[in-house]
């Protein structure tokens, strides 16, 4: 992420081409990987074109508990030219975010503002023809505070109270366990609005996750907190995607992984593709 979004020592054509060799059918993007304007998005979606392959989710975070009303409205606006950067791409989904779990918001107040926020941003999102996928998220890579809709009532309080098909769930099962809970209790609870995942396996490297909780106003995440090989860690993906499959789920599943280099990134493709092949090849 770094090197793609801060230290720009790698180009997301660079990061096209190592997608390019993995086998995949399609490569998420993360908003920050991108320049907005029209030379860089017309190479960016010819060198997908010449690979055969698909955008199909622009992972975006969008603050959508900012206390100010001017840096509020930019976040929105930001969304909303994100929406349309995934139309331009063929996307059919666009991530949205709570925002920040800042000291002194109630859990009143914030949800009202996000579903506020939201709302709002469903005729843009049907204008385009793609659907805002809401993520159980942990915390953007570049914020200080956690994610505000990080506990599962909070989230699916804010989603069953905005009832639009242009808004799901992104599913994230390592997320869950992060906040302390039980992924598939959260994934029973939205699996009828879920319409794209993140595949993903962390793992705490030292320490506790109460310790994690210590470091939570750490900007990015804490330093013990690490990604690993899909299917080696905590998460029983026979359950999941059982349980997706059991909804009729037929969406994409983004690889989270790759943190520790391409050749585990790989293997978490290889296992991926053969669950897929079980429980979705109907």
């Amino acid at each position: 992420m770094d090197e793609l979004c801060v230290d720009r020592t790698m180009s997301l054509a660079d990061w096209i081409e190592i997608g390019a060799t993995l086998g995949v059918e399609g490569l998420e993007f993360y908003s920050g990987f991108l320049e907005d304007n029209e030379v860089f998005l017309n190479k960016t979606r010819a060198l997908l074109e010449k690979h055969g392959l698909q955008m199909p989710m622009l992972c975006c975070s969008p603050d959508f508990t900012e206390p100010d009303p001017e840096l509020l409205d930019k976040e929105v606006q930001r969304e909303k030219r994100m929406i349309e950067v995934t139309a331009f791409f063929g996307g059919k989904y666009c991530r949205v975010l709570s925002g920040q779990r800042r000291p002194g918001l109630s859990t009143e107040a914030g949800i009202a503002q996000v579903i506020r926020v939201i709302k709002g941003l469903l005729p843009i999102a049907e204008k385009n023809g793609v659907i805002l996928s809401m993520e159980n998220h942990y915390k953007d890579s570049y914020w200080r505070y956690p994610e505000f809709a990080q506990k599962m009532a909070i989230f699916t309080a804010i989603i069953e109270q905005i009832d639009s098909p242009w808004l799901g769930v992104n599913y994230d099962p390592s997320n869950t366990l992060l906040a302390g809970e039980d992924p598939l209790e959260m994934l029973n609870r939205v699996k009828y609005r879920v319409v794209s995942m993140h595949a993903s396996d962390r793992y705490l490297s030292r320490g506790t996750l109460e310790d994690l909780r210590r470091e939570e106003e750490v900007i990015g995440y804490a330093g013990r907190l690490s990604h690993g090989v899909i299917g080696k860690g905590l998460n029983d993906y026979d359950k999941i995607f059982s349980t997706l499959n059991s909804v009729g789920f037929s969406s994409w599943i983004s690889i989270e992984d790759g943190m520790n280099g391409v050749a585990e990134l790989r293997e978490s493709v290889r296992f991926l593709k053969t669950k897929v092949d079980q429980f979705f090849s109907d």
